[in-house]
């Protein structure tokens, strides 16, 4: 599904630009959009949060629903 794929780059982007705010203390997000408190900042970082609440579903998806082939071990 393309929803899952752009929830988990954006998840991705979210994650990558937390690890530079811990390891670095540098927002990449604000810095390439004028600062946290600007509307495309805040537009970012709510999309990256839905983005994170649409990947926990794929935690709990059935073989079936995602079209995948069940695991064997």
């Amino acid at each position: 599904m393309i929803i899952d794929k752009i929830a988990l780059l954006l998840a991705i982007v979210g994650a990558l630009n937390w690890g530079g705010i811990g390891l670095f203390g540098f927002d990449t997000v604000a810095f390439l959009c004028g600062g946290q408190m600007s509307i495309l900042s805040r537009v970012i970082y709510a999309l990256v949060g839905l983005a994170g609440l649409w990947c926990v579903t794929l935690l709990f998806r059935t073989d079936e629903e995602t079209g995948h082939a069940p695991h064997t071990a």
